[in-house]
């Protein structure tokens, strides 16, 4: 019975991988300019850690600065879209396990 057990929780933690790194799962922006918004993203996460719209807030704004206006963003757990984008103007991530970060430029 133990080694059932032990058994169970081994499948367990290895079936809830927890990514404490950004991981990018969808770009076509340029490298610098991804490294550059990666960076953005996971420096507003952690900020406004509980306030995902802040967060969001301090992404779009700071991008359109950056690289000019109409940049939109979204940042929460457990959704999914439909977009239109510009060309190289977009980026699907995610940071600390499960908080999805979505910004695309649109004008």
């Amino acid at each position: 019975m133990a080694t059932e057990v032990a058994e169970e929780k081994k499948v367990d933690t290895e079936s809830k991988r927890v990514h404490t790194y950004p991981l990018i799962r969808h770009s076509d922006m340029n490298d610098e300019m991804k490294t550059e918004a990666m960076e953005l993203c996971v420096t507003a996460c952690e900020k406004f850690s509980a306030n995902n719209e802040n967060a969001a807030k301090m992404i779009k704004e700071t991008m359109d600065k950056k690289f000019g206006a109409s940049w939109h963003a979204v940042v929460g757990e457990g959704y999914g879209f439909e977009i239109t984008h510009e060309v190289k103007n977009l980026l699907y991530m995610f940071f600390g396990g499960n908080m999805a970060i979505m910004i695309w430029k649109c004008s």
